[in-house]
């Protein structure tokens, strides 16, 4: 499987993570860093399963 940066900001009401290098909306959340990052992992597995090739770039 295909490595991708995620970035993870801390908001006032919690963590928000997404990847870099993907095509798509892809967030994850969480109240904790830990819970935003496992969030956003599940998300990326779900849209390359369901989308495969669709997202990645170049």
């Amino acid at each position: 499987m295909k490595s991708f940066k995620i970035i993870v900001e801390k908001h006032d009401d919690g963590y928000v993570a997404y990847p870099v290098g993907l095509n798509g909306v892809i967030v994850g959340e969480g109240d904790t860093y830990e819970d935003a990052l496992r969030d956003v992992k599940s998300a990326i597995q779900f849209h390359l399963e369901t989308f495969e090739a669709e997202l990645l770039e170049g």
